[in-house]
């Protein structure tokens, strides 16, 4: 499973929110408006993933970080970092 790092300790999220006029509540609605199984982000998770301080997530996975930016009607990378392709290789 992949995680995705939040930029700016969630700084762009809560300023995007602040654009679309929307609290951490209905964010969270947004995301199951958004999503093909309905389910959606929890409000706990989005405090956490927007949230500052020690309650804060700098991370999470990337289907969280997908429904929150698409329901921000953002792109993605503007919100988190994006994973860097592997260059690991196996000795062989």
């Amino acid at each position: 499973m992949t995680d995705l790092l939040r930029k700016g300790e969630g700084k762009p999220l809560r300023e995007a929110m602040k654009r679309l006029g929307v609290t951490q509540a209905e964010l969270a609605a947004r995301t199951r408006e958004v999503d093909v199984r309905g389910q959606g982000v929890s409000v706990a998770t989005v405090i956490k993933v927007t949230g500052r301080g020690k309650t804060a997530a700098d991370r999470c996975r990337l289907r969280t970080a997908w429904l929150l930016a698409t329901a921000l009607e953002e792109p993605l990378q503007d919100h988190f970092d994006m994973p860097s392709v592997s260059t690991d290789t196996v000795g062989r």
